[in-house]
């Protein structure tokens, strides 16, 4: 089993979307099996083996998620995120503003699904793996 504490460490590792999927790699090794996000308030819903799960707290304050998505300004958003150009704060206002609700991620697909407020997949994208030689300080 792991702890918040432990996906909080790995978290803080994370700059930019660049750095993704190192922090996957992190969690996965912690026995992580998947998790949602919600944009809303940013708090995150952890399984794990044998129905584990474990929820981390929000924001006090929420962001207001747009009710119609706007598709091509999130992978827009999204892009510019995963090259380093915003920070997750950022990323989490431009999900609101392009209406996405929540991502999941499923580790044994390594797959980061975007839904909207109707629970339709926006964008499903392959998460890439961590070259073990990257993991070296």
């Amino acid at each position: 089993m792991f702890t918040l504490q432990q996906i909080h460490e790995a978290h803080s590792k994370v700059k930019s979307g660049a750095d993704f999927p190192k922090y996957m790699q992190d969690i996965i090794d912690l026995g992580v099996t998947s998790f949602e996000t919600f944009v809303s308030d940013n708090h995150t819903n952890y399984k794990g083996e044998n129905d584990f799960s474990i929820s981390s707290d929000g924001f006090t304050e929420t962001l207001i998620i747009a009710d119609e998505c706007n598709a091509e300004q999130f992978k827009s958003d999204l892009k510019a995120h995963q090259q380093g150009q915003t920070d997750y704060l950022t990323f989490l206002n431009d999900c609101a503003k392009s209406g996405i609700e929540k991502w999941a991620v499923l580790m044994d697909q390594m797959t980061c699904a975007y839904f909207d407020k109707k629970g339709e997949a926006i964008l499903v994208e392959k998460i890439p793996s961590v070259k073990k030689n990257d993991l070296l300080p």
